[in-house]
């Protein structure tokens, strides 16, 4: 199906062109690992070590591969690349996102060496000459040892000290980029819709009307919270992460919030919908305690006090205010 691509099979390509895509692809994941480095350099000095040193062996490999190619072929090397290969790996640009978690980074570098070792295996078994095939099982066998490596870095690089600084480094960053945001939004969400769904409820007794007042809040309360959050800080100056994952953590929760308790009156028996949705309610506010309690270091009766009393109170307004 060649006429549907512009694209080249792996299989298609002659030893020439295998060398030419394994420096190019050794050239772009040391600028993937340098990329990681600058973005860690601030935060995490010592991982931003790890990731130059990965980025220098990259560029040893490179060294390695161009020799052998002059040698073999010449001066000029073709430009091919991972993206004009059909059923070649991909690189996934995730280094272009903004605050990427520390564990995501090198989750993906870990995946980064799985790629180029299957590679390098994959172009061994295609090559005929002794020196090329001999080199690239090297290198596969380098990509596979990795992993070692960046631990040998790691013992340099990071102490026990700096880990756990960079691990309390990062969990602060969760905190404030996921925890929080949606913590805002899940109390918001839970607590304000209270007063207008039980409102319409005990004042309609009609559940069908109940939900569609419930879902109107929820929804509108979740956009309303998610814009309010992204555009309120843009994560600069704070350190509080990316504005866009803010938003969407509020947002979303405060939605999940508001929706626990106007789910059930999809059931048409008023009392039966009633009764599940205080359970809910219920469920909901314990669940803000708990985190509270786990990632904002509140004290637990401090937390259960504020959020129990506080959604007991906005309840106890809709319910009056619905019955009269």
């Amino acid at each position: 199906m060649r006429w549907f691509t512009q694209r080249r099979n792996f299989g298609e390509l002659s030893e020439k062109e295998i060398l030419a895509l394994a420096i190019s692809s050794e050239e772009d994941d040391a600028r993937i690992y340098r990329s990681y480095a600058e973005r860690l350099r601030a935060d995490f000095p010592g991982s931003a070590a790890v990731f130059d040193g990965m980025a220098a062996e990259e560029d040893t490999h490179r060294g390695r591969l161009i020799d052998l190619y002059r040698s073999r072929f010449g001066e000029v090397i073709p430009l091919i690349r991972r993206e004009h290969v059909s059923g070649f790996y991909a690189r996934r640009p995730v280094w272009l996102i903004e605050n990427l978690s520390l564990e995501r980074i090198r989750s993906e570098a870990a995946q980064m060496e799985k790629d180029a070792e299957r590679f390098y295996l994959a172009a061994a078994k295609r090559t005929q000459d002794a020196a090329t095939r001999d080199l690239l099982g090297e290198l596969a066998a380098a990509e596979a040892g990795h992993s070692a490596k960046a631990h040998d870095l790691e013992q340099k690089y990071l102490d026990d000290d700096t880990r756990a600084e960079e691990e309390d480094a990062a969990h602060r960053q969760f905190v404030l980029t996921w925890v929080q945001p949606g913590l805002a939004g899940l109390m918001d969400g839970s607590v304000s819709t209270l007063a207008p769904i039980f409102a319409v409820a005990f004042a309609t007794q009609d559940t069908w009307t109940t939900f569609l007042v419930g879902t109107a809040a929820s929804v509108g309360a979740g956009i309303s919270m998610g814009f309010t959050e992204a555009a309120s800080d843009d994560g600069v100056i704070s350190g509080r992460g990316s504005p866009t994952k803010r938003g969407f953590a509020s947002g979303i929760m405060t939605t999940i919030g508001g929706m626990g308790h106007a789910l059930p009156y999809l059931i048409t028996d008023f009392w039966t919908a009633t009764t599940i949705a205080f359970v809910v309610v219920f469920i909901e506010l314990w669940a803000i305690v708990w985190i509270q309690n786990r990632f904002m270091q509140t004290p637990f009766l401090k937390a259960t006090f504020q959020v129990v009393l506080g959604g007991a109170l906005v309840f106890a307004a809709g319910a009056l205010i619905g019955s009269g």
